[in-house]
């Protein structure tokens, strides 16, 4: 199966056509790409927002011009009960959830030791509590309805290396690898998959300002071994990947997308 260009978005699995996903954190950034790569794949999907609806809306609209079906739908993934409205949408608009892609995540910047409480439980709640209750709501759906599912899990280089100022955020990714690798060792006998996907350094609105700076954007290519800065639709071609039959024996592992940035580049001229 050759991989093809729909409207200008890459597709390529058909077993994916007519799936039903969860995208959260879709309005936006990586969750956007995602949900375009799943429309042009003919999906169904629920575009999940926090507080950027037209965007939402506009990302809805896109997925119905690739071909695909979308909603729209609110919800703070650290909530609970917005993470049931998301699972009852994808039951009541679609009839299924065969796919919950837990992407939504914050990121703020600060030393460890001035760090508040507060900041800390904000980013924690956001990235490894959403991604808890994301992944365990939708397994529960599928074993009530016999769903041999995907789970996937947006984490990041940084489940594997530290990140001095971001302490919450590191600490975040690296809980949702043991998560990830938890979950899938606990339901991998019922057929349903769970697995990560850790970006690098990837040209999203948040990294936008900083890719802008040569000086600053000098210094993240010489963390990359391929001198390369990443693109969303190249982590949506691995979401798309993970969720289709192609990676039916696939669970338990985090797939990096990261130009090589967590091979310790400064060893690659063999010095060390």
């Amino acid at each position: 199966m050759g991989l093809q260009k729909n409207k200008g978005v890459w597709n390529m699995y058909n077993d994916l056509k007519g799936q039903v996903a969860i995208v959260t954190g879709a309005s936006s950034g990586l969750g956007k790409a995602i949900a375009k790569r799943f429309g042009a794949e003919k999906m169904k999907v629920v575009v999940n927002y926090l507080d950027q609806e037209k965007e939402a809306k506009d990302v809805v609209n896109e997925i119905h011009r690739l071909g695909g079906e979308a909603v729209a739908e609110q919800g703070d993934v650290s909530k609970e009960e917005d993470l049931d409205r998301l699972i009852t949408s994808a039951h009541e608009n679609f009839g299924s959830l065969d796919v919950m892609m837990n992407n939504a995540g914050i990121q703020t910047e600060t030393y460890s030791h001035e760090m508040s409480l507060e900041e800390w439980n904000k980013v924690i709640s956001v990235n490894l509590t959403g991604t808890f209750l994301g992944s365990t709501k939708a397994i529960a759906y599928m074993l009530d309805h016999q769903i041999k599912g995907s789970i996937i899990n947006m984490s990041s280089v940084h489940e594997v290396v530290p990140w001095p100022y971001f302490v919450h955020y590191a600490t975040s990714k690296g809980g949702m690898k043991l998560l990830t690798q938890t979950l899938a060792l606990e339901y991998g006998g019922k057929g349903i998959r769970v697995n990560n996907i850790g970006p690098g350094a990837i040209n999203t609105p948040i990294n936008k300002e900083k890719f802008s700076n040569p000086e600053e954007r000098e210094g993240v290519l010489s963390m990359i071994p391929m001198k390369e800065i990443g693109e969303p639709e190249q982590v949506a071609s691995i979401a798309a990947f993970l969720a289709s039959e192609q990676a039916s024996y696939v669970t338990g592992c985090t797939l990096f997308v990261d130009g090589g940035m967590k091979l310790y580049p400064s060893f690659q001229a063999g010095r060390g």
